[in-house]
């Protein structure tokens, strides 16, 4: 039960950050959603720094579910990069889906190694 709530309360912390991104993105006009790109990317990122502190020992197994099923579970966004790509598919701007596609995908790939080499360096 206490995971659980925890997961809730990380839900409730990366949800209200993902919404200050929205926030922030919306002032960006660009070709591609800047929101959810940038917290898939981040996400990533974070991810992979928890999910490499956890398997070395510097996190306990309920900081690891609370912060990467909670947090980082209401902070990243792949359901709406996924309906992001079909409103552009059917809209017939197959170049702005596969770019957004390919390069969100290539770019969290990056971000999550990036997030696991950097804790790998930190934590013992």
């Amino acid at each position: 039960m206490k995971e659980l709530l925890l997961v809730c309360l990380g839900g409730a912390i990366g949800s209200g950050a993902r919404y200050l991104v929205a926030l922030w993105a919306a002032r960006v006009t660009v070709s591609i959603p800047l929101g959810t790109f940038t917290v898939n990317v981040v996400g990533s990122f974070l991810l992979g720094v928890v999910m490499t502190a956890s398997l070395r020992g510097a996190l306990s197994p309920v900081a690891r579910v609370a912060l990467a099923a909670g947090v980082m579970g209401g902070f990243t966004t792949y359901s709406s990069f996924n309906w992001e790509m079909l409103a552009s598919l059917e809209r017939g701007a197959w170049l702005v889906a596969a770019l957004y596609g390919g390069v969100t995908l290539v770019s969290c790939l990056v971000a999550g190694a990036a997030g696991a080499a950097l804790t790998r360096a930190v934590v013992p």
